[in-house]
This record gives structure tokens, C-alpha cells and sequence, in this order.
């Protein structure tokens, strides 16, 4: 990394002409500074962290929706649940429960972080395209050594799609923290692959060697540019790059929303958690703090 140059928060689509390959580069600077900072993770669950948030804005870019999509993780080791989320405009949050004592034993966990970190269990990901609309699930199991592993199973079990993808991220230094992922998928028949048979095949398997030739090092080196590290990969096969897309962070926590929440606990349950009155409530993926009086809950909602 390079100390003091700018990391943008981005999403660049691209397509790799010759290959009939398309494809997404995300990378995160202050995003990820914004929703890590609040939580001051331990420095192997936030690099985690930043690979998970990178990999949720990669594949949803890859969709057509207008909700929300989620990635979550669950497992049987220190890190007992990851919780991502990406809105369609590119509002990005996230966060994880953890125990402290039992990641601080593992250490930095950098060669294998899965089985290390989280354990044994699964990944879901889900589509939501509002209330109107049903929800898409795919789950699979928590299967590779990384994160990264884990999406090319879910993409094996779930997707049609042939896909592959290289995470990357870095705690939080002097710099800030950062993070990216590159995906590469090849596009159904017979819109892509211009070769056919064969030929594409070994095309695609050249562009997954491409796609593997990446270092984190230059992923998430902030004086290489997006479309700089796009073209030293890809450059032989014409490269096309599209509009960038934002990606940031906001979370859709309110006060409203909290108020709302409590007002459908029961009357007993509500008297349970109140203290002097108020009840005390911390949202999980932003730490924003709500104080709601219970007089609030029992009165008519403003139209």
C-alpha cells in the first residue's frame, strides 16, 4: 500500500471482449473505515470483515434487483456470525459476534481464516426485493480454507454461472483500512464466447489463471488504479471498462424504526426492558445509540 494515496470507494464493471467474459473490480477505503471503526475488531476478524464486505458489493453489483442483498455467515468457531448487506443504490453495513478471548488464541489466522475463525457451518446469501416481491436464498456449506473458497462453492452449488473471484483486505493502519474483490464470470451461451467449444474453454481457463495471477498486494495498492490493475490483467484480450458505480457506507437504522420494533413485544416484555422508563437500545451494525421512552409504544403512530 501506498501511505497517503487516496483508495476510493468503488465499484468498476468491465468485460474481457476477446473472452466473452464479464466482470467486476470493488474496492473499499472509507466505507470499510466507517463500518469497522465503531467496533474495533481484532485485526484478523477485520480483515474478515473487509474480505466479506468486499465479496457482498461484488456479487450483488453482478444482479438486477432493487432491495436488498445479504451475505451471512454462521459457524461453530470464534467468529459465530458475519451479517452483510448492500442496498441497490450501494449503501453498505456490516457486522460480526465474536469472542474475543477465543480469536485473540487464534492469532492472525492468515493461512487458513475460515475453519481458524469461523468453523464449521454455513454461507446464505439473500435477495430481497422488497415486500411485494419473494425473497431469493441460496446457502451453502463453509467449505475452503478462505473466504473466496467458500463463494466458488456457493457459485458450484447454486448459480449457473461459472465464476471466480480474488479477495483481498487489510486491517486498519495509519492509512485506514482496505479492501477488494475481482470477479470474472463467463456469460451464458450464446450470448459470450465468440470461440465456442474447445477454445473457450481454454479461454476460460486462461482467464481464471489471469484472475489468479492477482496479488493482494496489488489489489489493494491505492497508487495502481482500477483501470490500471484491469488492464495489466487483461490488456491482451480488450479489456472494455463501463461506468464506475458508488459504493458507501449507511446504515437504515432510525428511531422510528427501533420505536417500531419495540412497540410489537409484548406489553410484559416491554416492562422487562425498561429502566426508569426508557428503554436502551444499540444498533448492532452501526453502535448508534436509541433511548425510547415507553410512553412512545403505547402511543398512536404519526401519520
Amino acid at each position: 500500500m501506498t501511505q497517503g494515496t487516496p483508495f476510493p470507494d468503488l465499484i468498476q464493471p468491465f468485460k474481457i471482449e476477446d473472452m466473452g467474459l464479464r466482470g467486476r473490480l470493488v474496492r473499499l477505503g472509507p466505507a470499510l473505515d466507517a463500518i469497522l471503526g465503531p467496533h474495533a475488531y481484532p485485526d484478523a476478524l477485520a480483515r474478515m470483515m473487509g474480505e466479506t464486505l468486499a465479496l457482498t458489493a461484488v456479487l450483488a453489483s453482478a444482479l438486477r434487483f432493487d432491495g436488498v442483498f445479504k451475505l451471512q455467515t454462521q459457524g461453530d468457531g470464534p467468529v459465530s456470525l458475519m451479517v452483510t448487506d448492500i442496498t441497490s443504490d450501494g449503501a453498505l453495513r456490516g457486522y460480526a459476534r465474536y469472542d474475543a478471548a477465543r480469536v485473540a488464541a487464534v492469532g492472525d489466522a492468515d493461512d487458513a481464516p475460515v475453519p481458524r475463525l469461523l468453523g464449521a457451518g454455513r454461507m446464505a446469501v439473500t435477495v430481497d426485493h422488497g415486500p411485494d416481491a419473494q425473497q431469493y436464498q441460496g446457502i451453502t456449506e463453509l467449505c475452503g480454507p478462505r473466504l473466496a473458497d467458500c463463494a466458488h462453492a456457493y457459485f458450484r452449488q447454486s448459480e449457473p454461472l461459472q465464476t471466480v473471484i480474488a479477495l483481498a483486505a487489510a486491517a486498519p493502519d495509519a492509512d485506514g483500512a482496505r479492501a477488494a474483490a475481482l470477479m470474472i464470470q463467463r456469460l451464458p451461451e450464446p450470448d459470450a464466447d465468440p470461440l465456442g467449444g474447445e477454445d473457450a474453454d481454454d479461454e476460460w481457463r486462461r482467464a481464471v489463471a489471469l484472475t489468479g495471477s492477482v496479488t493482494a498486494a496489488e489489489m489493494l495498492d491505492a497508487a495502481i488504479g482500477a483501470s490500471q490493475l484491469l488492464y495489466r490483467l487483461y490488456h491482451e484480450d480488450g479489456v472494455r471498462l463501463f461506468r464506475t458505480r458508488p459504493v458507501r457506507h449507511a446504515c437504515r437504522c432510525s428511531r422510528r424504526k427501533v420505536a417500531a420494533t419495540l412497540a410489537r413485544f409484548p406489553a410484559a416484555d416491554i416492562e422487562a426492558m425498561a429502566e426508569d422508563g426508557l428503554i436502551a437500545v444499540t444498533c448492532e451494525f452501526c453502535k448508534a445509540e436509541y433511548r425510547i421512552d415507553v410512553a412512545e409504544l403505547s402511543a398512536p403512530c404519526e401519520p
